[in-house]
C-alpha cells in the first residue's frame, strides 16, 4: 500500500525527463514524459519508502545521507536535477502540500532569531573546520553568489567582479569613507573595499571561526589600521557610518526581524549614507525553507521574496534607489563549488566522514538546481535615507565599475 502511494506520487511528479527507480524488491519502474534530464536511483528498504511517503522533503536528503537511497549510473546531482525540475514545473507530492501548508503557519516562530539563537545558528554552518571551505570556495573564501558578466569567467574572476560590482553601487567617490560590513564572512569584501577603494571598514560577524580568519587576513595584508573585525550582532551597532554593505547575511535575519533590521540599518547610516544589501530571494512569493535545509544546513534561515522585504524597507523610512536581480549567477557559482567539492572529496571525508560528504553534496546539488530550474535568484537592493543622495540616473554605477576596471588594468601595466 505504501509503495503504491509513492509510485502514484512519482508518476504524477515526473513529467519532464526521466527517473528510473529500483524498488527494495529489485523491480524497476521508469517515470517520465517530455525530453529532459535523466537519472536513476535505488531505494534500499521498505522503511525508506514509508519515510518518503510521510515526509518527502525531509526524508529524501536524510535517506541519501544514510545510504538508503543510492544513485545508479549517475550522481546525486542528476537525481536532484530531475526532481527539482519537475517540482517547479507544477508537480508536487500530495503529502508535501499538506506539510508545506503547516510550515507556513509556523514559519514566523521557526525564524525567530534573537541574538543568542542567531549566534548558535551561524555557528552550526560557519564554524565548521576552516579547511573545508578552502577545498571548494575561491581563494578569497567568498561564500555567496559570484558575478558572471559573460558566464565564461573563472570562479576567482567572478567573485572579484562581484565585489567590484557591489562596491561600485556604494558611491565611494570620496576618500576615507567609513563602511560597516554586516555579516563580513572571512573578510574578503572588507579587505577589497579598503585595498581597492580606500575605505575604512568595520566588519561584524557572529562566527568565531570567521572572525579569527578575517583578523589574521587583515594583519597579513597590512590593513589592520584600516580594517577591523568584531564579534557582534547587527542589533548591537550603535553609531552612524557613511556606507553599509551586507552580502549573504540577510537570509539569516528571519522574517520576524525584517522591520528591526531595516530600522537598525537606517539608524546606522549618516543622512547622506548609502547601503547595499545582497541576498538570496525567490520570485514566487512568500514561502518556507525546505525542512531538510533548515535542519542540517541553515537553521533559522530563509530566502525571502521581495514582497516581504520592501514593506519593511518602507516602514523604516528608507529609499530604494536601485534593485538588481541576478538570475542564473548563483547556479553558475554553485556548479563550480560542486566541481571543486567532488575533486577534493577524499580530503573532505578525512576532515569529517562519508555522511558529512553526502550531506554537503545533497545541499550543493539542491541549491544549484533550485537556482537553475526553480524560483530562486539573488537580489541587490541599494538604499539611502535621502532621495537626493545619489545622481539622478543610474549610469554612475556602471561608470564607477568601468573606472575601477581601468584603474586595475593600468596598475597591472
Amino acid at each position: 500500500m505504501v509503495r503504491t502511494l509513492l509510485d502514484a506520487a512519482l508518476a504524477r511528479l515526473i513529467v519532464h525527463g526521466r527517473l528510473s527507480v529500483r524498488w527494495p524488491d529489485g523491480s524497476v519502474r521508469h517515470y517520465g514524459g517530455t525530453p529532459g534530464p535523466q537519472a536513476a536511483c535505488r531505494i534500499a528498504t521498505d522503511a525508506a519508502v514509508r519515510r518518503l511517503v510521510l515526509n518527502p522533503a525531509l526524508a529524501f536528503g536524510e535517506l541519501y545521507m544514510e545510504g538508503a537511497i543510492e544513485p545508479e549510473g549517475c550522481g546525486i546531482g542528476d537525481v536532484v536535477e530531475v526532481l527539482v525540475l519537475n517540482q517547479w514545473q507544477g508537480g508536487e507530492h500530495p503529502v508535501e502540500r499538506i506539510l508545506a501548508a503547516a510550515r507556513r503557519l509556523t514559519r514566523r516562530v521557526a525564524q525567530l532569531n534573537p541574538a543568542g539563537r542567531a549566534k548558535r545558528n551561524v555557528a552550526h554552518h560557519y564554524d565548521l573546520n576552516g579547511r573545508l571551505y578552502d577545498l571548494f570556495l575561491d581563494d578569497d573564501r567568498q561564500y555567496s553568489c559570484a558575478y558572471f558578466p559573460t558566464g565564461r569567467e573563472t570562479l576567482e574572476e567572478a567573485q572579484h567582479l562581484k565585489k567590484r560590482h557591489i562596491a561600485a553601487k556604494l558611491h565611494l567617490g570620496r576618500p576615507d569613507l567609513e563602511v560597516l560590513d554586516i555579516g563580513c564572512g572571512w573578510g574578503g569584501m572588507a579587505l577589497h573595499l579598503a585595498q581597492e577603494w580606500g575605505c575604512r571598514v568595520t566588519g561584524i560577524t557572529l562566527s568565531e571561526e570567521q572572525l579569527e580568519v578575517a583578523r589574521r587576513r587583515a594583519e597579513e595584508a597590512g590593513l589592520a589600521g584600516r580594517v577591523r573585525f568584531e564579534l557582534m550582532d547587527y542589533r548591537a551597532w550603535d553609531r552612524p557610518v557613511d556606507r553599509i554593505v551586507s552580502v549573504g547575511m540577510f537570509e539569516h535575519v528571519g522574517v520576524t526581524h525584517y522591520a528591526t533590521f531595516f530600522r537598525r540599518l537606517r539608524a546606522a547610516l549618516k543622512p547622506d549614507g548609502v547601503a547595499l544589501v545582497h541576498a538570496i530571494g525567490r520570485m514566487s512569493g512568500p514561502c518556507t525553507t525546505n525542512p531538510w535545509l533548515a535542519k542540517y544546513i541553515f537553521p533559522g534561515g530563509y530566502s525571502p521574496a521581495l514582497s516581504e522585504v520592501v514593506p519593511a524597507v518602507e516602514k523604516a523610512g528608507l529609499w530604494i534607489t536601485d534593485i538588481e536581480i541576478l538570475r542564473l549567477h548563483y547556479a553558475l557559482t554553485i556548479a563550480e563549488w560542486r566541481r571543486r567539492f567532488a575533486a577534493n572529496r577524499d580530503a573532505i571525508r578525512g576532515l569529517y566522514d562519508e555522511r558529512f560528504c553526502r550531506m554537503f553534496e545533497f545541499y550543493l546539488a539542491g541549491v544549484e538546481h533550485t537556482f537553475r530550474h526553480g524560483d530562486h535568484m539573488n537580489w541587490q537592493v541599494q538604499l539611502t535615507r535621502d532621495k537626493a543622495t545619489l545622481p539622478l540616473t543610474r549610469d554612475w554605477m556602471a561608470e564607477a565599475e568601468r573606472d575601477a576596471r581601468d584603474t586595475i588594468r593600468m596598475a597591472a601595466e
